[in-house]
């Protein structure tokens, strides 16, 4: 039997309550396939999840795992699976969680095959952002006529709606960090400091044109897009857009609707009509210090695991987001002693 290591954990709790515990091998049932991961997607909810805060929305057994997202090669076949072989590289998602794993059993209903063009550590982290992405934009049947403001627009669903939006004729406004707004501009929005007096530079950005629009991805806008003027029935509200996302997350692998809207966004990624940033990749032995950087609330698109990275040299830190890169050279510069720097590449500062 062969042996791996899954993520794991024993109660609600902080980062303190995650495992990293080894496995077996599984064996697929009827109408399952095993798959050797190869990345894996880090979400904030995931963490919301863990932490107990919203287990009166989602059911959880514990002992439980983490991740919903995955890519990975397929190594054993269960009966009845006639359209995926063994070695094949697929895209996916995993119903109940537990995608931070060497392998995992998913049924053959919820993967899709991997496109030549999208590397697993995209595809690795895209069901559950670009499902819920692809979700909020549809929702809000966007045209030419349009203005939409994104808050949290670099973040890891964020980046794929204002896209989404452009793609749509919408004019489009990201609320971001000024760190951020290169990285909007070349996504061909707007970029709008979310600092005090945001309300007024986004009006003199949009003139007489109103904001028709607004999603607030990450809670606290509701009154700025009341000031605004933005209908109700178009504004997508933090706890709206956690609906959503939870939509995805409790997916059954039956869900039709679920695989055909993951299956457009990866078309869209594979035909190169999106772009998904992947700002942190981390190797699987951290993954704690993974959801440390994602918690800070700053990283800039996906935060991805990879299951066999291999890391050259004492915790170079290649794997960190750009955010925490940028902390830790600042940290080298103040405090260039050899211990700082190791804590800081590791995630733990």
């Amino acid at each position: 039997m062969k042996h791996g290591k899954a993520v794991r954990y024993r109660e609600f709790g902080d980062f303190d309550v995650v495992d990293v515990v080894p496995i077996e091998r599984p064996t697929p049932a009827s109408g399952q396939v095993i798959v050797k991961v190869s990345a894996a997607g880090l979400n904030h909810i995931e963490r919301f999840v863990r932490e107990g805060r919203l287990r009166d929305l989602v059911s959880t057994q514990l002992p439980s795992g983490q991740g919903v997202d995955f890519a990975g090669i397929i190594v054993s076949v269960g009966d009845g699976v006639r359209t995926f072989r063994k070695g094949q590289e697929v895209l996916g998602h995993l119903a109940g969680a537990g995608t931070h794993a060497t392998w995992i059993a998913v049924a053959a209903s919820a993967i899709i095959p991997k496109p030549p063009t999208v590397t697993p550590e995209v595809g690795g982290g895209l069901y559950l952002a670009g499902c819920t992405a692809l979700n909020s934009i549809r929702s809000l049947k966007l045209g030419t006529d349009d203005t939409l403001v994104v808050g949290a627009a670099a973040g890891g669903v964020g980046h794929l709606q204002i896209q989404l939006a452009v793609q749509q004729g919408a004019k489009v406004l990201a609320l971001g960090s000024t760190e951020n707004h290169d990285f909007l501009r070349a996504l061909r929005v707007i970029p709008v400091d979310y600092a005090e007096g945001v309300e007024g530079r986004i009006r003199d950005i949009v003139g007489d044109r109103p904001v028709t629009a607004f999603i607030d991805n990450h809670g606290g806008y509701e009154l700025l897009a009341s000031s605004l003027g933005v209908p109700q029935h178009r504004t997508i509200r933090s706890p709206d857009r956690r609906d959503i996302e939870i939509r995805y997350l409790t997916a059954p692998a039956d869900d039709t609707e679920a695989m055909a809207d993951f299956s457009s966004i990866v078309a869209m990624v594979a035909e190169r009509r999106i772009a998904v940033v992947v700002s942190g990749f981390y190797p699987f032995d951290y993954v704690t210090q993974a959801y440390q950087d994602l918690a800070r609330m700053h990283s800039r698109g996906k935060v991805v695991i990879g299951m066999d990275a291999v890391e050259f040299g004492p915790r170079q830190g290649w794997y960190l987001t750009e955010k925490a890169r940028s902390r830790r050279q600042r940290a080298e510069t103040d405090e260039p002693s050899d211990t700082t720097n190791r804590s800081l590449a590791a995630g733990t500062d």
